[in-house]
């Protein structure tokens, strides 16, 4: 008997909506665009329909393709790269964090990252006047693969993934820089800048989302039942400048206090207490000492035994290091108690921990 794939609701909506809306694109193609794909059945890329893809001269009279564009690829090689992410990445996000919250994240690492895009190749026509500007097919689910890969580095961060037979052997957290340095370099050499600025824009849309703006039940709620939640993550390990290899964190993280500042003085968000370090670092530690389902066996649960312990060590390294520089910086000042946002801009990407040579240490003990 075969097994039984149990998934999620809105994971499976979105690998139905996903088949359905690629092969409605490739069926109402124009039938002069079947050439490419006809040559090139795997990579071959055709102009994508108006009111399904996302064309910048035509589509602003479907409102509806801004939402729907995601979920349509133009070739069988994105189509089933987009299949894979939404069955292995969407049931874990939909268990780790119910239904509910997963339906609001993909409306917005959906619909930003593509009417970004789109805002940006009108931008290009109006200075260039460059027809191709208003051509270009808007598609696919590059956005919600960079999204993915974010959520991935808030909840399993140091988890490490093995690649052909374990020749390879990465952590979750290195994958973002990795996927968005693969479609830069891919969109400057072969020409896929709209790939690339997908990739971009759905980091960004996720990071700032999950940072800022998503609400998750504290862990006083959990051990209370009060219903008390916490707004954003301000847990060290996500901070922008961790996202990023160590020795360019301190450039980042520079630029990103000063992004962060703006913001604050805009009103667009609201500055991170030390309270609120403290407690996105006590959930931090607490999704690894408690473990999350594994990411290709969501029914289960990950990181037990040796690896769970692991990577609770590697994360109360990561909070007692923050604790100690705050300590250090506070002492340094005479005692003085900095204001809430200067605390915050910091707290937003400036670290030069390294797992690596923690996990040296720790087997060397």
């Amino acid at each position: 008997m075969a097994p039984r794939i149990n998934l999620p609701p809105l994971t499976r909506s979105l690998l139905a909506s996903l088949i359905i809306l690629t092969i409605l694109n490739a069926v109402l193609r124009p039938q002069g665009d079947w050439v490419s794909t006809i040559e090139k059945p795997i990579t071959g890329i055709g102009e994508g329909v108006p009111y399904l893809a996302i064309v910048p001269g035509v589509s602003i009279i479907y409102p509806w393709v801004f939402l729907l564009a995601t979920l349509v690829e133009q070739n069988v090689f994105g189509l089933l790269i987009t299949g894979l992410t939404i069955f292995y990445g969407g049931r874990y996000l939909e268990r780790a964090w119910s239904s509910r919250e997963f339906t609001k994240f993909m409306l917005f690492v959906a619909m930003i990252p593509n009417l970004l895009t789109f805002l940006i190749y009108i931008f290009v026509f109006v200075i260039t006047k460059t027809d191709s500007a208003v051509t270009t097919t808007i598609s696919g689910g590059i956005a919600i693969q960079a999204a993915f890969l974010v959520s991935f580095k808030q909840l399993v961060p140091e988890h490490t993934v093995a690649i052909a037979k374990g020749l390879i052997r990465m952590r979750v957290k290195h994958f973002p820089a990795i996927f968005l340095l693969a479609n830069t370099i891919s969109g400057v050499i072969f020409g896929t800048e709209t790939a690339a600025l997908l990739a971009w824009f759905g980091f960004f849309t996720a990071w700032i989302y999950l940072r800022f703006y998503r609400t998750s039940p504290s862990l006083s709620s959990a051990a209370t039942g009060d219903g008390s939640v916490i707004r954003g993550d301000a847990s060290d390990t996500f901070a922008f400048a961790y996202f990023f290899p160590e020795p360019i964190h301190t450039p980042i993280a520079k630029l990103g206090d000063q992004v962060y500042n703006i913001l604050i003085t805009l009103k667009l968000c609201s500055p991170f207490s030390a309270e609120d370090v403290n407690a996105g670092n006590e959930q931090a530690m607490a999704r690894a000492e408690g473990g999350l389902p594994s990411l290709m066996n969501p029914n289960g649960r990950g990181g037990r035994g040796g690896g769970r312990r692991e990577e609770a060590e590697r994360r109360r390294a990561l909070a007692l290091k923050a604790l100690d520089q705050r300590l250090h910086a506070a002492a340094n000042r005479g005692g003085a108690q900095a204001p809430a946002a200067p605390v915050a801009a910091h707290m937003l990407g400036e670290t030069n921990y390294s797992p690596e040579r923690h996990d040296e240490r720790l087997g060397g003990e």
